[in-house]
């Protein structure tokens, strides 16, 4: 193998792994023009067109045609991924028209959503009378849960002993 063809090969697994939260197909499909401000203010003018939105589980409920998961919305990066910030837009429900289990799609998680605007429909989970833009997904990715920091360290402390008792103050 000469050096030309390693180098592209290494290239494309690179690439691979640095590809868009949502598959190319769909996103090719999704109208990135129509942000959430625009599409919380007016539902109903983005009718059937697939928007892409982002960020935290807030809740979720698993009904008889499927789930229904109450995000927070972020603002995506550049891989789709929410961004780690205070600031949400507000939350919006997504439709799923099968079964998710609630313990993986749990509150706290990261989620990237695809999907379709049925209109000016909207939803709550909480029966507070909140009402929430509706979306149809076409396409979920939930995002693995970062390591905290005590289960992966940066550094190694030589004094550390995992296995000594601590005191009340974790020394």
């Amino acid at each position: 193998m000469n050096v030309l063809s390693l180098l592209i090969t290494g290239m494309v697994l690179l690439l691979q792994g640095c590809s868009y939260a949502i598959s190319p197909d769909v996103t090719r499909t999704a109208d990135r023009t129509i942000t959430f401000e625009k599409l919380q203010a007016d539902p109903s003018s983005c009718t059937g067109k697939t928007v892409i939105l982002g960020g935290l589980i807030a809740r979720i409920k698993n009904v008889k045609t499927g789930t229904l998961i109450e995000v927070g919305q972020k603002e995506l990066d550049y891989w789709g991924r929410p961004r780690r910030t205070d600031r949400t837009g507000g939350h919006f429900i997504v439709y799923q028209p099968r079964y998710l289990d609630a313990l993986i799609y749990s509150p706290g998680r990261e989620i990237t959503v695809a999907g379709e605007v049925p209109g000016t429909e909207e939803a709550s989970l909480d029966g507070s009378g909140a009402s929430y833009v509706l979306i149809n997904a076409r396409e979920i990715k939930l995002w693995p849960r970062d390591q905290q920091a005590r289960d992966n360290p940066t550094w190694l402390d030589p004094l550390y002993d995992p296995s000594r008792p601590q005191d009340k103050f974790g020394y």
